[in-house]
């Protein structure tokens, strides 16, 4: 993790002490006012305002980071929906605390409203990890496979789902990170631009200087995903020292490893299964496949046909988890039965990268929630 990067999570994490450190304050001076006066006890007041008081550091987390050029999208409707959650919280503790307060007016009321403040910290903790911290917290997940189809080791970096709108530190991060693993050979699965940026000139450019400075000794490989149409593929790549694989197999030579690249374009319906098959046909038996396709989606057909490793994304890990249950949504038609990591299906190996950016419509929050990009290192040893 870079310095800036570093710098970037430090100041999410002061937000989250400044924040407790109000909240224990204003629950201070609420203690003392409460002991020190007779006048009648009002804890509704104090909720509302600390309500009030959450949803302007909600929007002063989201304004700064539109300020420094990390986030993209409208603020507007992440806002909206926060205010109305932290209301609707407010609400409902307003109606407890009227039921509570028949009982034991003073001990409920201080006890409600510690839980409520309670409540909306770790809104606020959700607010700065999902938008602020956790999108540019990248991770790198090294694999090591036997890989007794080649004649020598191979490192391979897989990258999907890049989902640009413009450069921020994440893409900065990865540049240096992909530098840094010394691949030999860099394969990317499709999505680059992120849909509300399809046909914004800056994210296009911005787009191509970042796949210009990807290199390896055997070369850079690409595919298209499910929002990378084949005009606006000719528009990222054109130019580049990268090969757009589409529907077509490369064959590295045997001193580069002797395996086959078999990249298979994502139009998302029956005819990519029907693709796949035919390539695999003109290969010959006993011989190592690299598959490279957007979604699993193919992994029973990749399985059938023979294929060793099939690098895939598109799933972004869910982007939004939940602890022990993992992935909410995943986008495709398995579910969350490969919505990310290290799968073994038959004879082929899958990997489902959680990506790198975020997806988006234009009015819809770019977030991440216990699902960190990731680049990912694949070892390849012959035995």
């Amino acid at each position: 993790m870079d310095t800036g990067t570093i710098l970037h999570n430090l100041a999410g994490y002061l937000i989250l002490v400044v924040a407790a450190l109000v909240v224990l304050a204003t629950a201070g001076a609420t203690m003392r006012a409460f002991r020190s006066t007779r006048a009648p006890w009002r804890p509704d007041r104090w909720g509302l305002a600390g309500t009030a008081s959450f949803v302007l550091l909600d929007g002063g987390v989201l304004g700064a980071m539109a300020l420094l050029g990390w986030y993209f999208s409208s603020l507007v409707v992440p806002l909206l929906f926060l205010a109305g959650l932290r209301l609707s919280l407010g609400l409902l503790w307003l109606m407890a605390g009227s039921l509570a307060r028949r009982h034991s007016p003073e001990k409920n009321s201080l006890w409600g409203l510690a839980f409520f403040w309670a409540l909306q910290v770790l809104v606020l903790a959700v607010v700065v990890d999902a938008f602020w911290i956790e999108p540019f917290a990248l991770t790198t997940t090294t694999v090591e496979l036997p890989s007794p189809g080649l004649v020598r080791p191979l490192r391979i970096v897989h990258i999907s789902d890049l989902h640009v709108e413009r450069t921020t530190p994440r893409e900065e991060a990865v540049l240096a990170q992909v530098a840094a693993l010394k691949a030999d050979l860099i394969v990317l699965t499709g999505d680059y631009l992120n849909l509300g940026n399809l046909h914004d000139p800056i994210a296009v450019r911005e787009t191509r200087a970042i796949l210009a400075q990807l290199q390896a000794p055997l070369g850079v490989y690409a595919v298209s995903g499910t929002v990378d149409s084949p005009e606006r593929m000719r528009l990222l790549f054109e130019g580049l020292p990268i090969t757009v694989l589409d529907d077509q197999v490369v064959r590295l030579p045997p001193e580069q490893g002797g395996l086959y690249i078999v990249g298979v374009s994502n139009w998302y319906d029956r005819r990519d299964a029907e693709a796949l098959q035919r390539l695999l046909a003109r290969i010959p038996p006993g011989s190592y496949i690299l598959l490279l396709y957007h979604t699993p989606d193919l992994i029973e057909t990749a399985s059938v046909g023979g294929v060793d490793l099939y690098l895939a994304g598109h799933t972004h890990g869910g982007q939004i988890r939940l602890p022990f249950y993992g992935a909410i949504v995943t986008n495709s038609r398995y579910g969350k039965d490969y919505e990310a990591g290290l799968y073994h299906v038959g004879p082929t190996t899958l990997y489902v990268s959680r990506g790198l950016g975020m997806e988006g419509f234009v009015f819809t929050p770019r977030v991440r929630l216990f699902c960190p990009p990731e680049l990912v290192v694949l070892d390849l040893q012959p035995r």
